[in-house]
Order: C-alpha cells, then structure tokens, then sequence
C-alpha cells in the first residue's frame, strides 16, 4: 500500500490522528471523529491552531471557554449544504458533545494567537463552481487566503461529479519561493457517493522522482507531501474531499504541469 494513503483505525471514536510526526513533514495535522449521540470529543490545542469542520451531523461544541452551541445543519455530506466550522486558537482547548451520528474533522497547523475563537461556517461559505466541461467541481471555501480567519490554515471543500475531474490541470505548490509559488503541504479526506465507490488520485513529481496512482475509497486520507495531486471520479461515483493546507506562509500559489498547462490556458480564452 502506498505511504501516502492513510486508512482509518475504525470506523468509530478517533479515526484519524494525521501529525506532522506521522505524515513526515512540518505543518499539516488531520483528525477524524465519528460520534454517536452523546459521546464526545475534547482537545488541548497546544502549539496548534485548529479549525472544526461538522462533516455530517450536529454537535454542541465549545471553545477557550466559549459555549458555541448546537452547530451543524447537514446529515449527508453530499447535500452540499454550507459546513458548520468554528476556529480554536493555539494555547486554547475545545470539547463536542455529539447530539446526532456525527463526522467531526479537526484540521490543525502550527498557531501564532492572531485569531480568536470563533464561527467560520455557514455564513460566509457559498458553494461555487470552478472549471468546466469535465472539469468541472463544486467548492466550499471555508478558510482559504480570502478570509482572514487563521494564522496558518486553509481549509476547502470539494465536490466533483461523476465522471469529471478535479485539482486539476494537474498542479503543485512545493516550493517556498512566494509569490511564484508557495510551499504547502496538503491532505485529503476522500468521500464517495454511493459509499462502495472508488475514486483515483496521482501524485507526481515532473522529474518522476515520486509517481504513485492511488485507489481511494469511502473515508480514505491522501497525503500530499510534494508534486501535482489530480483526482478523477468515474462514472456512477460522486467524490466529495476535505482538503488541509498548511507551510510557512499563508498563501495559496501554484505551477501547473508544463505539459497539461495548455488545458488551463484554453480554458482562460473561454
């Protein structure tokens, strides 16, 4: 099995506990709980910032003493309904009390105290469409550089529909070298509609030093530590992934693949 796909430990409590120790790199950390009605959740931030995603279900969630309540609105991930998110601070600490089935991602990067705990989602978050043709996929921006909400992070979400493609033209952004490109490393949880599915990610290197093909299923993590990462999802199959970005600077640039830039520029003619 590739080092870069993680499968769960479970299929309930903790399922996920991605560090940067874990995943070999500096930044990016991925938690996963799934929660049954009354069971919770609690955590020490630590040097960490993090930020809650509400995946599916709804929980009362509280945040360096603050009492957030009930949050959460969709049960399927695949309404594409806006998330409940709620940002924690580093040197804070957080607790959720499932109050339904609940999927609970805790995405976290290193925390410098600029932001304060606070509602990220739904407000603020509208699904948008990117690409076109087979390219095209349905984003949730929760905290990419746009919202000045997080030292470190950025968070989305994306839903690509069957037989379409995403991140994609395949693209990397592995070297810290602003504002040509910046390096960040990324993570993805993978979700498929109906649940049996399966759906293909590639990460490369152009030098060919890493190229790996890999089959991820219902609830499977990607890590991409370097190189381009583009995900295809066949027919029959809907693709849903959470993606955590993180590394030494809170932008979001990007190459393309020389060979495959010609797609992109296409489609910028229109």
């Amino acid at each position: 099995m590739s080092k870069l796909l993680v499968k769960p430990a479970g299929t309930a409590g903790k399922v996920y506990d991605v560090t940067p120790e874990s995943a070999g790199w500096g930044y990016v950390g991925f938690g996963l709980y799934r929660l049954k009605p009354g069971e919770t959740a609690a955590e020490a931030t630590g040097d960490k910032e993090a930020i809650l995603v509400l995946v599916e279900g709804k929980a009362k969630l509280t945040a360096g003493g603050t009492d957030f309540g009930e949050m959460g609105e969709r049960m399927d991930v695949f309404e594409k309904t806006p998330p409940h998110c709620l940002y924690v601070p580093n040197a804070s600490d957080w607790t959720a009390i499932a109050t339904t089935d609940c999927t609970l991602a805790v995405c976290t990067a290193p925390g410098k105290g600029n932001h304060k705990a606070q509602k990220l989602g739904p407000e603020g978050i509208t699904l948008t469409q990117r690409g076109t043709g087979a390219n095209t996929r349905f984003v949730n921006n929760i905290a990419m550089e746009a919202r000045d909400v997080a030292d470190s992070l950025l968070v989305t979400e994306v839903f690509t529909p069957q037989g379409n493609w995403s991140s994609y033209p395949s693209h990397r952004h592995d070297e810290d070298d602003f504002p040509r490109m910046t390096y960040l490393e990324e993570s993805y949880y993978h979700r498929l509609n109906p649940p049996q599915g399966f759906g293909l990610q590639r990460v490369y290197t152009e030098d060919g030093s890493l190229d790996e093909t890999i089959a991820v299923k219902n609830h499977d993590v990607v890590l991409v530590p370097k190189g381009h990462h583009p995900c295809g999802a066949p027919y029959g199959y809907e693709l849903y992934y959470l993606n955590v970005m993180a590394g030494p600077r809170r932008n979001w640039r990007f190459q393309n693949d020389p060979d495959h830039d010609w797609i992109y520029q296409r489609d910028l003619k229109g």
